[in-house]
């Protein structure tokens, strides 16, 4: 096992997996820690890893009152062996044969499992419309920004690139001569977020209604955040139906 420190809080694990029978985009793991005194802790955290990746990677945002989070992120050191349970997880998932548009919403590190499923995407050379918003603090926590920039950025290149459009928004600190959107999501943001066509196009929505009503959407993120984006997402015209969410708690 080999760590990678994604943020100043966040970590991914990249582990060998013996007898791995494989994942979907979008499914988690479940570690389970045992101490000395045998108490036993458990947490699900998310698969970053394309299914075709080599290895297994699972990415662990630390919480400061967490019970798992912090020893994963902190304190796991190269070689060490670890307790999991998975792959888990059916109805947030997605790959390429499902085909799209489709639409990501991510709240902090509910960029995980959504990575994943770009990270698929890539593998694949697809050329599926996407789009993902990321909701973070400031850019120390926007995590993968750097690989998602190379996916989708000025410089980007390859199969792929040009149908996918990433943003952020910071709702506390913006990067300097920042002029993308900033604060919580809300609805004057999606509506310029998701114009009519696919992403490259000069085209906008009426307002108040989706470009694509049959996107397949995925909303990842706390719980707040995530009920906030649904019914916004809902309000525009998406099909509740294709509208998947995953939230998290405290861990």
């Amino acid at each position: 096992m080999e760590t990678v420190r994604e943020t100043p809080r966040t970590t991914t694990l990249v582990l060998d997996a013996p007898g791995w029978p494989g994942h979907r985009a979008g499914q988690h793991v479940d570690f389970r820690l045992t101490a000395e005194d045998g108490y036993q802790a458990q947490r699900s955290y998310s698969i970053a890893s394309a299914p075709e990746d080599p290895e297994l990677r699972v990415t662990v945002d630390r919480l400061e009152d967490g019970e798992v989070s912090p020893f994963l992120v902190d304190d796991v050191l190269a070689g060490d062996q670890l307790e999991l349970r998975g792959p888990i997880g059916g109805p947030f998932t997605w790959s390429v044969d499902d085909g799209g548009p489709l639409l990501l919403l991510a709240g902090g590190s509910g960029i995980v499992p959504l990575m994943a499923m770009l990270r698929h995407r890539a593998a694949r050379g697809s050329e599926v419309p996407a789009r993902l918003l990321h909701s973070v603090r400031a850019p120390r926590d926007a995590i993968f920004r750097r690989e998602l920039l190379g996916l989708s950025g000025p410089s980007a290149a390859g199969p792929g690139t040009a149908s996918l459009d990433v943003r952020w928004t910071f709702t506390r600190a913006a990067p300097p001569d920042w002029d993308g959107f900033s604060g919580r999501i809300d609805a004057a943001m999606l509506e310029a977020f998701e114009p009519a066509g696919p992403p490259g196009s000069s085209g906008t929505a009426p307002a108040g209604r989706a470009h694509d009503p049959d996107a397949l959407v995925f909303v990842c993120g706390p719980t707040p955040f995530v009920e906030t984006a649904a019914e916004l997402l809902v309000a525009r015209g998406h099909d509740p139906g294709h509208v998947h969410t995953e939230r998290f708690g405290p861990t």
